[in-house]
């Protein structure tokens, strides 16, 4: 994930000595001056297609029980161990999980462009964002 919350891998991304630390954050990281190299960008791309689709996809007739089951009958870590009540209860939990992630980075794109502009907010828990 490329965004602006600062946090860099330890060590090298390559043979040839470049560290994760010099590359910059957010789309500098695509689009910059000092961008990952293309054939970079190209195995990132070539990772998430292979998991798109070989790994994260639904499978029929693998015992998938509802949209978005991507287990395909191979991972179980107590799925089944739990009633109808309760695995409806942990996929709203896991909903919200994810549209409050979505929410966080929403959030942290939304600073990223609006510091530039001179906004500099005086947030109640954290202050001021520059």
């Amino acid at each position: 994930v490329v965004t602006c919350a600062g946090l860099h891998l330890p060590g090298d991304i390559d043979y040839s000595g470049h560290s994760f630390d010099s590359f910059p954050n957010s789309v500098a990281a695509i689009l910059g001056p000092d961008d990952i190299p293309t054939a970079g960008l190209v195995q990132i791309i070539a990772f998430v297609r292979i998991l798109e689709t070989a790994v994260m996809r639904d499978i029929e007739g693998t015992g998938n029980e509802f949209v978005g089951d991507f287990r395909n009958g191979y991972i179980d870590f107590g799925w089944e161990d739990f009633d109808e009540e309760e695995k409806l209860s942990k996929r709203a939990i896991e909903l919200n999980n994810g549209r409050a992630a979505q929410m966080g980075i929403l959030g942290l794109m939304v600073h990223e462009k609006i510091v530039p502009l001179g906004y500099d907010a005086d947030l109640p828990i954290i202050g001021h964002l520059v």
